[in-house]
């Protein structure tokens, strides 16, 4: 199962990476058995913490989302995260070429990548059940950087690109990682300017 893969991302990532290598997975196997079930954990996290924990900026009031807001707002960050992953993918073996990595069938290798680097920030989601903003954020900061590493350290495993091509590589995977996440919060404005705007609770 490719669940299996997610404690060999923290202990042992050169093997880890070589085993994803040679199982090859399609990208649909990928999404239904690994993306679709780790990407779900922090929105369903942020849906139960902002609806019945709710959180306080510094000594005010508490604050909590409706139901019905929470619902909305985290289906939409539900499929924000499975865009942006295949996104990221397709773009990493459009890349790859350049970098000295052939064309794979379906963007595989790409979107494998992409799906198991992206491991750590699939799993801060579960930070998102304590909902203190400098927490997540602090989470949220650590798995980004892990992420990066798993990214770099992927690319000559996976994609078999030259160790000094693929700090570069990496870098430009990390670019248009950024361009992603500011065109979801321009995104987030927009949708919320078309009626989605978060109702919040107080007290």
């Amino acid at each position: 199962m490719l669940l299996s893969h997610i404690p060999g991302m923290f202990t042992h990532p050169d093997t880890e990476w070589e085993l994803i290598r040679e199982e090859h997975s399609s990208p649909m196997k990928i999404y239904w058995t690994y993306i679709s079930i780790l990407a779900a954990i922090g929105p369903v996290c942020a849906f139960i913490s902002t609806t019945q924990f709710g959180w306080r900026v510094g000594d005010g009031e508490l604050t909590r989302l409706t139901v019905t807001s929470a619902l909305q707002l985290n289906i939409l960050t539900y499929i924000a995260i499975v865009a942006g992953v295949f996104g990221l993918g397709w773009m990493i073996d459009w890349m790859s070429r350049t970098y000295g990595s052939g064309h794979d069938h379906h963007a595989a290798n790409g979107i494998a990548l992409a799906a198991y680097s992206c491991t750590p920030l699939f799993l801060a989601g579960f930070a998102s059940l304590y909902p203190v903003p400098w927490v997540n954020m602090l989470v949220y900061l650590a798995a980004a950087a892990y992420s990066g590493y798993l990214i770099y350290d992927g690319l000559p495993h996976v994609l078999k690109i030259e160790e000094d091509r693929a700090f570069f590589f990496c870098g430009a995977i990390l670019s248009v990682a950024l361009v992603y996440l500011v065109t979801t919060r321009v995104g987030t404005v927009i949708i919320w300017n078309m009626g989605f705007t978060p109702q919040f609770v107080y007290g």
